[in-house]
């Protein structure tokens, strides 16, 4: 009577099975070391971008405190206009009561 390793089935598993299974677990291997790879490539490149655009809006904020006007430069502005404004209004005001005086004389 023959034992099933003795029909072949010894030979199939340490010629076929072995080598594949030693083959696909390799390739797994090979692959999460390469996805780890690119993975952390990624996020290298990520930080680096994002610490550039960190330094770059920085630098616009700091532009934009030098360049714009600040809140007591634009209250100013707009209190001279306002007054300007005041005084324009008043001498229309004196025109217009000076024509209305003119017109009822004649």
């Amino acid at each position: 009577m023959e034992t099933i390793l003795d029909s072949g089935l010894l030979w199939w598993i340490t010629v076929i099975d072995i080598p594949a299974m030693s083959a696909l677990f390799w390739l797994i291997m090979r692959h999460k070391r390469d996805n780890d790879a690119a993975l952390k490539q990624s996020r290298e490149v990520l930080e680096v971008r994002c610490n550039q655009l960190r330094e770059g809006l920085l630098g616009f904020k700091l532009e934009v405190a030098k360049t714009y006007a600040s809140i007591m430069e634009m209250k100013d502005v707009e209190g001279r206009i306002v007054t300007h404004l005041l005084r324009i209004e008043s001498k229309l005001d004196k025109t217009a009561l000076k024509t209305e005086a003119l017109s009822a004389r004649e």
